[in-house]
């Protein structure tokens, strides 16, 4: 409500600085983009009946079916925005067991779910992570229908989380969803939306995010450094809109395996260590303390 109070240059926030374990080094991560949000809401209508004599009524349920199926199995086509093809490319330098799946999902990023498939099998949680920064996805989180045992339900909601790609708009992610469902009846459906927020993305080629890079290098010499795209969403969308150049970085070690970090986020005991808090707010400190001289 009041932008000139928290207007600036450029952001330091959240969800970036992880560090990813390849072969025997780090691969630090600064998110320079995150995918947009449209939640929305999708209301099936029918005619209601007896629940003993089912062909009589119209069961919005039975239709609310086909478009929690129809949206949740729909796979959009994949596209390499500008973060996440750096961070492949530097991904695909460092780790010679992916080197082959990531190359290829370079140059022909239409074969992806295949490509992403076989990495599966080796590591899981990397290739869906890959595969929703790939691609608009969308996925039913709630549901609601009917009123009594035996009364077939007139009315079922369902809500659905659809994150889209930088270059893409939430405008044209309802139009795909309306598309997608047009053979099932859009006079039989309503549509609201719940939240919209525009995907987002900043510059790399700026003295903070290089001066990221040199700092973290000089805690761990080792170490590359890799722009990420996150799957989910920060208040760098707000700033972004204001003008800044937004980056997530709050650099964390690798001391768990990167699969068990996700699966963390927003769940039972996520968690930081004493160390790599230290970690952290070291590196922080030296970047501010540099950045501002």
């Amino acid at each position: 409500n009041h932008p000139e109070k928290v207007r600036a240059e450029y952001v330091i926030n959240e969800w970036g600085g992880q560090a990813v374990p390849v072969d025997g080094k780090n691969v630090f991560t600064i998110q320079t983009a995150e995918k947009g949000i449209s939640w929305f809401k999708v209301k099936a209508k029918g005619r209601p009946g007896h629940g003993s004599v089912p062909g009589a009524a119209d069961n919005a349920i039975l239709r609310m079916n086909r478009v929690v199926e129809r949206l949740g199995n729909y796979r959009a086509d994949m596209m390499l925005t500008p973060t996440v093809k750096w961070f492949l490319t530097v991904m695909a330098e460092e780790n010679k067991e992916a080197k082959e799946s990531l190359s290829l999902l370079l140059q022909n990023p239409a074969k992806g779910d295949e490509i992403l498939d076989k990495l599966a099998q080796r590591d899981k949680a990397m290739a869906e992570e890959l595969r929703a920064m790939l691609r608009m996805t969308i996925a039913p989180t709630i549901i609601h229908g009917g009123v009594k045992e035996n009364i077939i339900p007139s009315e079922c909601e369902a809500v659905f989380d659809c994150r889209i790609l930088p270059g893409q708009t939430t405008a044209e992610a309802l139009n795909c969803v309306k598309e997608l469902l047009k053979d099932i009846g859009l006079d039989k459906l309503e549509f609201e939306i719940i939240q919209a927020n525009e995907p987002s993305e900043s510059s790399m080629d700026t003295p903070l995010y290089r001066l990221m890079v040199e700092t973290i290098k000089e805690f761990e010499p080792n170490c590359a450094v890799a722009p990420i795209l996150l799957t989910g969403g920060t208040d760098s969308r707000f700033f972004r809109r204001l003008g800044a150049a937004c980056y997530g970085f709050q650099p964390v070690l690798s001391d768990l395996p990167y699969g068990e970090i996700l699966r963390m986020v927003h769940g039972i005991d996520e968690r930081i260590s004493i160390k790599n808090l230290v970690f952290g707010t070291s590196v922080l400190y030296n970047v501010i303390e540099k950045f501002m001289t």
